[in-house]
């Protein structure tokens, strides 16, 4: 049988999704629902003095209204995202983030707001009625009074003295000001350097976008005490606890369904306020809950990303070669504590394929009256590469040397490996250089002179630029997998990952099917249900494939040992003597077979061995990390329309090492989508918030911009493959090397083409009037002519 994995199959899911058969949150109803709609806050931060909800109560079709003090007179909890270190099955971020001694501050994350609401979007009321109409009509009916306070949606302003104060728990408005690596030394090298950059970077807010909007539907069954949440998520087991937690419900008494998902880039990963809401609601009324909600919703309250101000020192000696690196990054993680995890990402890569010398990362987690960031596409690595790529980019100018030679000289040669970075990161596989040579050779680098002559000639200014790129996935410590073979014929396996498009039903089931040596048809993946999966991690951080399909291989071998006894006693001969010839167990020397499926037959049916009888299936866990370093190159080419300071990319070229390729067409397919949500942030997207009110001032498609399909050119997307020896499949990662260099590759191209002006550096994202008012102010005497 010609091998599963490593070939391009076509998605089996995708039958599904084009037949229109696809079931998502919103497509599900349970009998005798009903509907609800939030109130949220058109305040950015403000007291709440006084709910009235006698107008929307006396609304036709409503049934009540909650508020966040119904709530609290339950005795319930808000939401705690940051993990319990006594949980057995914790992510564990504190001992991640904090260094012994440490502290981090966890804020409550509440359903609907107490006493005071703190963001733009944040929900205060929920109203219940027969319909979604006439619960969002009867919504514009409640009459809040608010006591207006001063906001603030800057983090280093959040900093500052005198700055609004959003919880009293978080003086000065910081959840942590942590440190890494040598400060004493990356400040004597920086002092002695002969070349100094430095530099302030903005990464903007990005929304996720997700094409399919959040729903959530909640039901409670008293005869059980039973809780159930169906709404899309990217781990249903971590959604459980910390809806149990909130809820003050056991862990077994919930269940979260997950359906398919429409997008997810790590947004989804956390409990969601509405969440918990109509869970609550669910049980209140004694009636199924459902909330969906719209575009305008999502802009004011899914979860945010990126957002930072950090300021870098880069020191090189007077060759171009780096002698020390220095960031202080000022993470604004919004009105509550969700998630650090960018900040911990990002002071793992700095140094991202480079040789290091000496370095220090100082890491501020900010609250600010914004929307609260999650972790996105990348989380923390992406900003990490881009600041690096972009210095190196910098320093090149300034010091007159090659942009690649510079990052020739710098990089971890392949004979360094395993090589351990300055912050005790060992990258065990790759090959830096080559990823670079083979990414200038198949974008033509040497030829792009003479495509800049002719773009000159026709009015425009042409630029290249280029990034190299590691990641450093890590994700939940925690597995669980469950592999059953059944006798009529399926194999099911039970993974604790979370599909939102990224294809776990075709992957998943080539590795089983290779595992087993039986036909890809006869592979059922499960997921998404917490009946069934009773551990597992969720789907982030390229953790899926490396961490089950470790366990996947473990189980596979025990189902065919298990089987191997169960043929042997069927067969009435010795185990040591039967050989596995997928799917055949086959008695030495003879032709006497007996299928895989049939010993799983017999075994359901007690004819084997009492020991032997029941399931032929076997289920492992896994807790640790397994590391991985995924690695690569982008090289983007685009033009400028003086004119109108439109961009057009007209070439983009990656190459990226994914490890052993399960799929290769579905690393290709992750990687056009890396690219596009890259190219988005620098060139298209940014959530604004007015300085003053926190207003958000992008809160619909119409202002915020994302990435077309005819901003970007055909890409070339080449695969490396240096497969690790840390997992038995030897798997790296294929679902952010898109992403990671996208946003540096095309600033460094941008400002390559703007230096013909004299312009060194363009704020993301590099929209048309930005770039024009560069034109406009900064270029010199004389202008081009057509």
């Amino acid at each position: 049988m010609t091998p599963y994995i490593g070939q391009s199959i076509q998605r089996v899911e995708d039958a599904r999704f084009l037949s229109g058969q696809g079931s998502f949150s919103d497509d599900i109803a349970l009998p005798g629902q009903v509907y609800c709609a939030f109130l949220r806050s058109p305040h950015a931060h403000a007291s709440i003095i006084a709910i009235d909800a006698t107008r929307a109560l006396r609304a036709q079709g409503v049934i009540t209204v909650l508020t966040g003090a119904d709530y609290l007179a339950d005795g319930l909890d808000g939401v705690r995202h940051m993990p319990n270190p006594a949980d057995p099955v914790d992510i564990s971020l504190r001992a991640f983030i904090a260094p012994p001694g440490e502290s981090i501050v966890d804020l409550p994350h509440w359903p609907l707001a107490i006493k005071r609401v703190r963001h733009v979007g944040q929900a205060l009321a929920l109203v219940v009625a027969t319909s979604a109409a006439a619960a969002r009509d009867a919504a514009e009916l409640i009459d809040v009074e608010y006591q207006v306070l001063p906001a603030v949606v800057s983090p280093v302003a959040a900093m500052a003295e005198g700055a609004p104060q959003l919880w009293d728990e978080a003086p000065r408005n910081l959840c942590f000001s942590l440190s890494y690596g040598d400060a004493e030394a990356t400040s004597n090298a920086i002092e002695q350097a002969a070349h100094v950059i430095r530099h302030e970077f903005v990464h903007n807010r990005v929304a996720s976008c997700h094409l399919e909007p959040r729903a959530a539907l909640g039901n409670y069954d008293p005869e059980t005490d039973l809780h159930t949440l169906i709404s899309g998520n990217q781990g249903v087991f971590a959604q459980k606890l910390a809806l149990a937690a909130a809820l003050k419900a056991p862990p077994e008494r919930v269940r979260v369904v997950c359906p398919d998902v429409g997008g997810a880039f790590g947004t989804r990963n956390n409990v969601y306020p509405e969440q918990v809401a109509v869970m609550w609601a669910a049980k209140r009324l004694g009636k199924p809950v459902k909330w969906t909600g719209d575009r305008s919703e999502a802009f004011q309250s899914d979860y945010q990303a990126r957002d930072c101000i950090v300021r870098a020192v880069l020191a090189l000696d007077r060759e171009g070669v780096i002698q020390a690196y220095e960031l202080e990054w000022f993470g604004n993680i919004g009105s509550t504590t969700v998630a650090f995890v960018a900040l911990a990402n990002g002071r793992r890569i700095p140094a991202s394929v480079y040789h290091v010398p000496v370095a220090q990362v100082r890491s501020h987690a900010v609250l600010t009256n914004t929307v609260p960031t999650a972790p996105y596409r990348g989380s923390g690595r992406p900003e990490a590469i881009h600041m690096l790529e972009r210095l190196l980019d910098i320093a090149a100018r300034r010091m007159g040397i090659d942009r690649a030679e510079i990052r020739r000289r710098n990089m971890v040669r392949r004979e360094m490996l395993p090589y351990r970075s300055v912050m005790n990161i060992v990258y065990d596989s790759g090959d830096f250089h080559g990823y670079m040579d083979q990414v200038l050779a198949a974008s033509d680098w040497q030829g792009f002179p003479a495509r800049k002559a002719a773009a000159r000639a026709r009015g425009r200014l042409a630029g290249i630029g280029l990034a190299n790129h590691i990641s450093g996935p890590v994700g939940a410590p925690f597995e669980r997998n469950t592999v059953r073979v059944l006798g009529s014929g399926r194999v099911e396996a039970t993974v604790g990952t979370q599909s939102s498009g990224q294809g776990h039903e075709t992957s998943f089931a080539q590795i089983m099917a290779d595992l087993l040596g039986v036909s890809m048809e006869t592979i059922h993946i499960r997921h998404g249900d917490t009946d069934f999966v009773t551990l597992g991690g969720g789907t982030h951080s390229e953790r899926s494939m490396r961490l089950t399909g470790t366990l996947m291989v473990k189980n596979s071998a025990e189902i065919i040992e298990r089987g191997r006894a169960a043929a042997a006693s069927l067969l009435e001969v010795a185990a040591q003597d039967l050989v596995y010839e997928a799917p055949f167990y086959r008695l030495s020397g003879t032709d006497r077979v007996i299928s895989l499926f049939e010993v799983a037959g017999a075994i359901e049916s007690g004819k084997c061995r009492d020991d032997l009888n029941g399931k032929l299936e076997a289920s492992s866990d896994f807790k640790g990390r397994i590391p991985a370093y995924p690695a690569g190159a982008a090289v983007c080419e685009l033009e400028i329309d003086p004119d109108t300071g439109a961009v057009e990319i007209t070439r983009y070229t990656t190459v990226d090492d994914a490890g052993r390729p399960i799929n290769p067409m579905l690393i290709e397919g992750q990687t056009h989508g890396g690219i596009a949500q890259g190219v988005g942030q620098a060139l298209f997207e940014g959530i604004i918030f007015d300085g003053d009110s926190g207003q958000i001032l992008t809160g619909s498609f119409a202002d915020y911009c994302l990435c077309r399909a005819d901003n970007l050119p055909s890409f070339c997307v080449g695969q490396a493959e240096d497969p690790t020896e840390g997992n038995p499949l030897r798997i790296k990662g294929g679902a952010e090397a898109g992403i990671m260099p996208a946003t540096a590759a095309v600033i460094n191209a941008l400002c390559d083409a703007l230096s013909d002006v004299g312009v060194e550096d363009i704020p993301m994202p590099a929209t048309p009037a930005v770039v024009w008012n560069v034109l406009a102010t900064r270029q010199p005497s004389g202008r081009l002519h057509r």
